[in-house]
């Protein structure tokens, strides 16, 4: 039987204090909870109804979480979510392990990005293009926060997140650092590669000035229409298929 403290500390995950503090946190939904099971993350609660149970059996008889079977309302009373037909399951958080990137690889580099919805899009938009690798300035959106979760439609499981000072880091990078400015070269011009990073600024203010003097080729989404700026998650959208396309080959 799910008890009250379960539903306490479920209900917690939702605030970052309490994330870190308990190092776990929490997705909801099917399609969130589905790629949850199918990864490599050590869940330790799955709450699910009925419906969820019938659609997703062999994988909850795999999990070694603790289990219940509850109603809609009660997990509609626990998450974030005002429906929940399906399931939430909690989660232990991954540790924050440095990487660094294959000589043929591309990945995305974020400075501040702070609105969870974007950092969520980003991380799905990453999946679709095959980037397998993020790395995000210390102040940008906590990736466990529910709302990134939600946004990025279980893609998170598939994407490495990096948080770090990102001079030190761009610092040693020997591949090309392409950087998102209104006055860089028009991207449909440029010769794009392979491998390297593509930074992405703050939602308002850009990419912070001290990171300039490690940007080795400065980009731009040439403006036609009147709109005057577009979301960090779309341009990233648009820059990302065009260096896929640019370096594809059939």
């Amino acid at each position: 039987m799910l008890s009250k403290n379960t539903v306490k500390f479920i209900k917690s995950l939702q605030q970052k204090k309490f994330r870190r503090q308990e190092n776990a946190f929490f997705v909801e939904g099917a399609k969130n909870v589905t790629e949850l099971l199918n990864s490599d993350y050590e869940i330790t609660h799955l709450l699910f109804t009925e419906t969820f149970k019938s659609e997703q059996w062999s994988l909850i008889k795999r999990c070694g979480a603790e289990k219940y079977e509850v109603s809609p309302n009660q997990l509609g009373a626990i998450g974030t979510f005002q429906t929940n037909e399906a399931a939430i399951a909690v989660a232990k958080i991954k540790e924050n392990a440095v990487f660094r990137l294959n000589p043929d690889e591309l990945a995305l580099a974020l400075d501040d990005v702070r609105d969870p919805g974007n950092l969520g899009t980003i991380i799905r938009v990453a999946d679709w293009y095959g980037i397998k690798k993020l790395i995000l300035s210390e102040q940008c959106a906590d990736l466990y926060n529910p709302k990134v979760l939600n946004s990025s439609m279980g893609s998170f499981t598939r994407v490495a997140l990096f948080y770090t000072d990102l001079g030190p880091y761009l610092r040693t990078v020997k591949a090309p650092v392409y950087g998102a400015f209104l006055d860089g070269d028009n991207i449909y011009r440029s010769q794009l590669s392979k491998n390297g990073i593509i930074l992405m600024g703050n939602e308002s203010k850009g990419i912070s000035r001290e990171l300039i003097p490690y940007i080795t080729h400065k980009i731009t989404i040439p403006q036609i229409g009147l709109a005057e700026s577009l979301n960090v998650a779309i341009a990233t959208a648009v820059i990302c298929d065009n260096f896929r396309r640019s370096t594809w080959e059939i």
